[in-house]
């Protein structure tokens, strides 16, 4: 029973990656993001803030890549679905985009948030 569990989770881990790998091949919003986040993991390292800010960096951080992978999943089902310009596609592909813009405020405030705690003794 073990094997076979391993085995779907090295299946499943598979089918993850191969997604991971494919939108940073093709998504540009997501390549973006991404060298923002390293930009940011460079930063920290610089700063050496405490702990809880890693924390709540690395979280912010990885709210936003999820939110770009849920969008382009969003839109890539979309264009497959309904490959024609249709108003209630357009409204779901808006409210995914609009849903990564949310993620990156958050992950802007946390941001805001931590210069103000290095800078202000």
């Amino acid at each position: 029973m073990n094997a076979y569990k391993n085995q779907r989770f090295r299946a499943r881990l598979g089918f993850a990656l191969r997604g991971l790998a494919h939108s940073l091949r093709t998504e540009a919003s997501l390549q973006f993001q991404s060298v923002v986040g390293a930009t940011a993991l460079i930063a920290m390292l610089i700063l050496r803030p405490p702990a809880i800010w890693w924390a709540l960096v690395l979280l912010a951080s990885a709210a936003v890549l999820a939110a770009e992978l849920f969008n382009t999943a969003v839109e890539q089902l979309a264009d497959e679905l309904h490959p024609h310009d249709s108003p209630g596609i357009r409204l779901v592909k808006d409210c995914a985009a609009a849903g990564v813009l949310v993620t990156v405020l958050g992950a802007l405030g946390v941001a805001l948030a931590l210069a103000v705690h290095l800078l202000l003794p």
